[in-house]
């Protein structure tokens, strides 16, 4: 069986869903933890609205269009709850670097979006679309600069942190673009593009706190495996979340991804069986391929669908067809796929003190395959 090209995906860049933290921190103890991050968070949002600031208005309206559309602010949050293991008496450093942290978030999307061809990020038009790609290329350009500079101001530890954690999110996208090498196993190819364009940035967010609060430095390298543990399993859940009948819940008809081409891990998984030899496992695949990827969500026009799609394949034979992938061994493989990236993300926190932080991080890794599919 010929291998076909895993098509762009778009990272669920946002992770902490509506009502997560009020779960995250329930306890006294974390409800104390909660109201420090709180008010770091707004001392955050207004180095963010001082920092993304030009004096060119084409600059200034396009770099601030998506901190305008809103964000949860997960890695800035990281920063300052990472930092609670060391020294945060002096807050201004680590208000900067959590900052510049979701700049360069933000400067990832504009990118992404483009790449991907995304029509609308954070609720709103995406950026691309708005202007141009070369406008939304170019702010993303900006943003990345401007959290350049800020990191420069910290350290140089700080600035090669930001400069390996860019490689790898340019990485990422170009290995993601390309596809893997002749003879590469298509599963770790998905899985290193996973860890380098989310759990990069994840990691280099909890890194930073440690780094500047003066933890001890050991705690670095658990941090890093913290975050590319988290980021991996987010995104791995994320596959299965895409096949979810439970549309009102997912914002999302069951199948995007498989519509639009992208074959995510239960496609991956089902590949594998495939080429072992199951003839079932081969059927569903090639049917996925064949009558699903290419096909417009939620339309009955399949005007834009692949070619050998056109006119065979309608909305109810879609839908049976993701009903199969979702009911089939692949998928109850790839949740345990994410539970496993969630204990090599919290087994990673052993080496840090016990304590409301750890805890909190703990709870944090697990809350992440605690979601409805």
């Amino acid at each position: 069986m010929t291998a076909q090209p895993t098509a762009a995906r778009r990272p669920s860049h946002g992770i902490v869903g509506a009502g997560f933290a009020k779960q995250l921190f329930g306890k006294p103890p974390e409800r104390r933890l909660k109201a420090e991050l709180d008010a770091g968070l707004e001392r955050v949002e207004q180095v963010l609205r001082d920092e993304v600031r030009y004096a060119d208005e084409v600059a200034q309206v396009t770099t601030t269009y998506l901190l305008d559309a809103g964000g949860k602010r997960l890695r800035p949050m990281l920063v300052l709850l990472t930092a609670q293991l060391g020294d945060t008496t002096s807050s201004t450093q680590l208000d900067r670097a959590a900052a510049a942290v979701e700049i360069t978030h933000l400067a990832s999307l504009y990118h992404d979006d483009v790449m991907d061809e995304a029509t609308l990020r954070r609720g709103v038009t995406a950026a691309h679309l708005r202007w141009s790609n070369s406008t939304a290329i170019l702010a993303g350009d900006l943003l990345f600069a401007r959290a350049s500079q800020i990191f420069s101001a910290l350290g140089p530890r700080a600035i090669h942190l930001q400069a390996e954690v860019f490689e790898r999110l340019v990485l990422g996208q170009m290995h993601e673009t390309i596809g893997p090498a002749g003879g590469e196993n298509r599963l770790d190819h998905y899985l290193q593009v996973l860890a380098d364009k989310t759990g990069s940035l994840i990691s280099a967010a909890a890194i930073y706190g440690v780094m500047l609060s003066g933890a001890p430095s050991e705690y670095e390298d658990a941090m890093r495996e913290f975050g590319e543990g988290v980021g991996v399993a987010f995104q791995i859940v994320d596959d299965v979340i895409d096949l979810s009948v439970q549309s009102e819940k997912t914002g999302k008809l069951p199948g995007t991804d498989l519509r639009a081409g992208v074959e995510t891990m239960p496609v991956l998984l089902l590949e594998q069986r495939a080429e072992a030899g199951d003839t079932a496992a081969a059927d569903l695949l090639e049917r996925i391929r064949t009558r699903v990827a290419g096909t417009t969500p939620g339309s009955a026009d399949q005007s834009l669908a692949r070619p050998d799609a056109v006119g065979s394949t309608d909305e109810a034979e879609i839908a049976g067809i993701v009903a199969e992938l979702r009911e089939h061994e692949v998928t109850r493989e790839t949740i345990a796929a994410a539970q496993a990236q969630v204990r090599r993300a919290t087994d990673a926190l052993e080496v840090l003190p016990a304590g409301v932080v750890r805890e909190a991080l703990r709870e944090f890794a697990e809350r992440l395959v605690d979601r409805d599919f």
